[in-house]
């Protein structure tokens, strides 16, 4: 956390540089929230996890929602959302390593397609699918109609119609343990 606080990127790093660190700190401070207040149940036990602005990088006072909202997604990569990790049951898995720039992409691609395919976050056939809510809440990041369809088809390992109608899961805020 010490390192993150204090090298946060400028505008000599690469994308790829900017956006793997900004998902590591990401991670590393939701970690840094839940053993602040461990025990609990869920990080929804916490008063606005999400806004609470409880570290600094570079001397700034930060929030996870201004990692999330003002930095990550304006990067434009719906990606993002396979990586970064909300500490719950139905959020994408933690990764016993950090992302790196210099293999970014690859390691993107594999959050994506161990979270779509994986049968407790989302149930997908042919022709019906129970997803995410996670697809729904940040549904503008994601395309729209048909080629949202084939997005998923990207990753899963089951092709989807592309008339298959859409439903959501419901999430599980219980703490990942």
């Amino acid at each position: 956390l010490d390192n993150l606080a204090n090298h946060a990127p400028n505008k000599n790093w690469s994308s790829a540089e900017t956006k793997a660190y900004w998902i590591n700190a990401y991670n590393a401070y939701t970690i840094q929230l839940i053993l602040d207040n461990y025990p609990l149940k869920s990080i929804k036990d916490l008063t606005d996890p999400w806004g609470q602005t409880f570290f600094k990088i570079n001397g700034k006072m930060m929030s996870l929602n201004t990692i999330e909202h003002k930095i990550l997604r304006p990067m434009d990569d719906p990606r993002i959302h396979f990586a970064i990790v909300c500490a719950s049951e139905s959020c994408p898995k933690l990764l016993n390593y950090a992302y790196a720039a210099e293999t970014l992409n690859i390691q993107l691609d594999q959050a994506a397609r161990d979270f779509i395919n994986d049968a407790s976050k989302n149930s997908i056939t042919a022709s019906k699918i129970t997803i995410s809510k996670l697809f729904k809440w940040f549904k503008s990041d994601f395309p729209e109609g048909e080629a949202f369809i084939t997005y998923l088809n990207t990753y899963s390992t089951l092709k989807i119609n592309p008339e298959t109608k859409i439903n959501y899961q419901n999430y599980n805020w219980s703490l990942n343990e």
